[in-house]
């Protein structure tokens, strides 16, 4: 009842799950700041209650001690100061957004703004601010001769907040390098697939489908979607468990990054329990909403690397497009060390409940280099790049993925037949091409592609 009367920006997270509330709550700046603001209160009563109300003045040195128009002067002083630094700080992190946006992604900001030192830092500044102003109330309201433990503990903070400020400027700047950045962004990534989350959805995987009720499926019952936006999370586990309930199969029609429309197909099902199955239970464990996440989508992150080599590209930088790329297949290969391909999720009995849609190891290198070869078009240094990371990733992955990475790099050169190539950028490629196609056991084909590349150069 009372999630009514609350705003809409604090009620939405009453309303998530624990997974989703965790993740929005990283993408904002004033959770961290808050929670110091809050803790700065309990030092302000602390500091004060040693001065006014045990008067530890007394029992220090006078070296150590301040009168009151001294530790009021000093308080008036700093409260401009720290303001001052947190401007600039205020400043300095909107031109680190703004670049961010403007030369590699504007989705690179959630990852800066959710970073915990940046975090950490706002929430300094705000504390040390919020400190010395009801500091500066707090003493002028209580009066007393001599101060010792509220001047060194103002002078203190002020010190701290002036020493993170040179934190965030190199902060910032280091967090802008290129590597720092693709690196980030793939640990992001990784730290999806090794979360709980993942693992435990995992390990509901299996194989082999089993029972599947394949005399109920002719009488499948669809759902469509009551609203329009982004797959943000699909609640799995507690899925599964409505569906053992109401001993039915779900087959869902979308994955965690799909768009869908009003009215367009999420999930079907069907058996023994299908007549009396509450479809209203069922939507409510498919979260949607109107900005993609990545608390489930794979391809997200690979999309993101993506678009910095792209920006790269744009912007004639081949050293962070070549650095990217290797992020890319350092991260496909994360995927299919860590992610299994697998549609069928089962229960504690061994029985299918969900089936969903999986984008397999193809789908993955293609989002993730696919996107990054069509804006590459003739700068062949980067196709070689590109070729040059499939072979590193052929020679890391499982056999089974061979083909697949063999043909995506054929099609990637299809194209030099018919166009000109300086004599070393043809050789560059040749070499590791060669060199993938004997990973790949590809040596015939190889050898049609160097016979065709040295003659259009004839």
């Amino acid at each position: 009842m009372l999630v009514k009367w609350l705003p809409p920006s604090i009620s939405k997270y009453l309303k998530m799950s624990k997974t989703e509330r965790k993740y929005e709550l990283r993408l904002t700046l004033w959770r961290t700041p808050l929670l110091y603001i809050i803790c700065t209160f309990f030092l302000v009563a602390i500091t004060v209650y040693l001065d006014v109300g045990v008067g530890i003045a007394q029992y220090t040195y006078d070296g150590f001690q301040a009168t009151f128009e001294t530790t009021r002067s000093l308080i008036s002083a700093l409260i401009g100061g720290v303001l001052t630094l947190s401007a600039f700080t205020l400043n300095s992190l909107l031109v680190v957004l703004t670049t961010f946006s403007g030369q590699f992604s504007p989705r690179m900001l959630q990852n800066f703004v959710k970073d915990k030192q940046t975090q950490h830092i706002l929430g300094i500044f705000n504390g040390s601010f919020v400190y010395v102003l009801i500091m500066f109330l707090a003493i002028s309201s209580n009066p007393v001769k001599y101060y010792v433990a509220v001047p060194f503990a103002t002078v203190g903070i002020a010190f701290f907040a002036a020493v993170t400020f040179i934190y965030f400027i190199n902060h910032a700047t280091t967090w802008m390098q290129v590597h720092n950045i693709t690196d980030t962004m793939k640990r992001v990534t990784e730290e999806m697939l090794e979360g709980d989350f993942t693992k435990d959805l995992q390990r509901l995987r299996t194989e082999k489908p089993g029972e599947l009720y394949r005399e109920w499926k002719a009488k499948k019952q669809i759902v469509t979607s009551p609203i329009s936006g982004y797959v943000q999370l699909i609640l799995f586990k507690d899925l599964l468990q409505k569906a053992k309930e109401d001993d039915i199969i779900v087959e869902m029609e979308v994955r965690p990054g799909s768009y869908v429309l009003q009215g367009n197909q999420l999930f079907t099902y069907w058996g023994p329990g299908a007549p009396k199955v509450n479809e209203k239970d069922y939507l409510h464990l498919i979260r949607m909403g109107h900005k993609e996440t990545e608390i489930q989508d794979l391809k997200f992150g690979l999309n993101k690397l993506a678009e910095i080599a792209i920006k790269a590209i744009g912007n004639d930088d081949p050293k962070t497009a070549a650095n990217t790329i290797y992020q890319v297949a350092d991260l496909l290969l994360t995927l299919e060390n860590k992610a299994t391909f697998s549609p069928y999720l089962v229960d504690e009995e061994n029985q299918v409940r969900l089936i969903l849609g999986v984008d397999d190891f193809e789908f993955h290198l293609y989002q993730g280099l696919g996107l990054i070869r069509h804006y590459a078009q003739k700068n062949y240094p980067i196709i070689t790049n590109i070729i040059e990371a499939l072979t590193r990733l052929a020679g890391a992955v499982d056999k089974r993925n061979h083909t697949v990475i063999w043909d995506f790099a054929t099609n990637t050169i299809d194209h030099i037949y018919t166009e000109f190539i300086f004599d070393l950028d043809r050789k560059l490629l040749l070499r590791h091409l060669q060199e993938l196609a004997v990973i790949t056991g590809n040596e015939a084909s190889y050898e049609y592609i160097e016979r065709h590349l040295k003659e259009d150069t004839q």
